[in-house]
């Protein structure tokens, strides 16, 4: 008895509006599956309203029911899922299926995307960020700026997760809806591979501004208490004594986009082991989520200060998943992203394409762009600094510029 390689991801399409697209994955398990799958769904913008996955170790059996969109491309969400599940050998179990490669892949290669405009126009940055997306074109860095006499110079370093970007079709593709969005404005495209001395050039400042780095860092815990920490509209609890092998983590949080990809992304990088783990968001906004965990060694957390370490960063996870601020820069006004990146050097997915369409929406021009990573605190963060063009001045405080941002980019708009 076998299963099909084709059958290691199932998805049932949901049938009327308002009931839910089933997702079923059965595979080989590893240390940051979790991470790896939410990642994927979070990237095509869909939400988990309710997730179960099961392993022994060696074997998974993940359920996510999730919500939809009606542009989803579910035989691609399909491919994309299948790439991240591990690949199963004949030394690693008795059942078997296809898999055209048997290695590691290499880290992808870096393009950079190089074009000018004759200029420049509100919410361009966006619909170049949706061309993009669209295209499968994951951008790494952005530098964004704009001539005194209006022109306007856009340099995106993308990697392309079709790995195609080389190759002369893919690359006239590429133009081609690029040319489409932007229309007679652009005066020309090019598109590179980047060698080492352009992506040097990609790097932000090393020097970032006190209040910054205080911004992003800054952070108060809510109260500890015996077993974790808890809040008015969140709680983590630890315990030990229900299971003899495994540590039970029991969480109630306010929902967020990407809520267990912050959960899964946090055990990663504390190379976490998941033997079990139940997500469900009610309809009210909150989540309630337990966790069967274990160290790489096969034991319980029983250690405090690992259970503090490990809960004060969930906390930080659910409360805050990332810095939204808008700041005086000099006489000039500044919009402040920033999230921390995975230890295997993933940043967080959508996040600029979220940027730039709440800026669209309120009707605020964008003078420049730098988006760079910054190892602050000895975490590596990646940070937006967007400069807003005020010469008309604000339609709105920027208070609520800064809320509007962080509504979009945590799903409560």
């Amino acid at each position: 008895m076998g299963i099909l390689f084709e059958d290691v991801v199932l998805i049932k399409e949901a049938e009327e509006t308002g009931d839910h697209t089933v997702i079923t994955i059965n595979c080989p398990d590893k240390t940051g599956l979790g991470c790896d799958l939410c990642r994927i769904i979070l990237l095509f913008g869909l939400s988990i309203a309710r997730g179960d996955i099961s392993t022994d170790g060696k074997w998974c059996y993940i359920v996510f029911w999730v919500v939809g969109r009606p542009d989803t491309t579910w035989d691609l969400l399909k491919n994309r899922l299948l790439e991240a599940c591990p690949m199963c050998s004949p030394a690693f179990s008795e059942i078997y299926y296809y898999r055209p490669e048997f290695q590691k892949p290499k880290p992808p290669d870096v393009f950079l995307l190089k074009f000018w405009c004759n200029y420049d126009r509100k919410g361009l940055l966006h619909d170049i960020t949706k061309v993009l997306c669209e295209l499968e074109l994951t951008i790494r860095r952005v530098k964004v700026s704009t001539t005194p006499d209006g022109r306007v110079m856009d340099l995106f370093f993308v990697t392309d997760t079709r790995e195609l970007l080389h190759t002369k079709k893919r690359q006239e593709e590429t133009t081609s809806h690029l040319k489409a969005v932007i229309g007679d404005a652009m005066i020309s495209c090019e598109i590179e591979l980047a060698g080492p001395e352009i992506t040097s050039c990609s790097q932000g400042s090393l020097f970032l501004p006190t209040e910054i780095t205080e911004d992003i860092c800054g952070f108060d815990l809510p109260g500890q208490s015996k077993n974790g920490f808890s809040a008015s509209n969140h709680a983590i609890t630890v315990d030990n004594s229900l299971s003899p092998s495994h540590t039970l983590v029991q969480i109630f949080c306010q929902d967020h986009k990407g809520l267990l990809y912050d959960i899964m992304r946090t055990l990663k990088d504390y190379n976490i082991q998941l033997s079990y783990a139940r997500f469900y968001a009610n309809p009210k906004g909150n989540c309630e989520v337990d966790l069967f965990i274990m160290q790489v060694d096969g034991k319980k957390i029983v250690d405090p200060d690992k259970q503090n370490a490990l809960c004060s960063r969930l906390t930080m996870e659910l409360l805050r998943p990332l810095r939204v601020n808008v700041l005086n820069r000099g006489p000039d006004t500044e919009l402040l992203v920033a999230n921390p990146v995975e230890l295997s050097g993933r940043g967080r997915p959508l996040v600029f394409y979220d940027i730039t369409f709440t800026l669209k929406t309120l009707d605020i021009r964008i003078f420049s762009v730098e988006i760079a990573r910054h190892q602050i605190h000895g975490r590596e963060w990646e940070v937006y600094r967007i400069l807003l063009d005020d010469g008309d001045g604000f339609p709105l405080p920027k208070k609520e510029i800064k809320d509007s941002v962080r509504k979009k980019l945590m799903g409560w708009e």
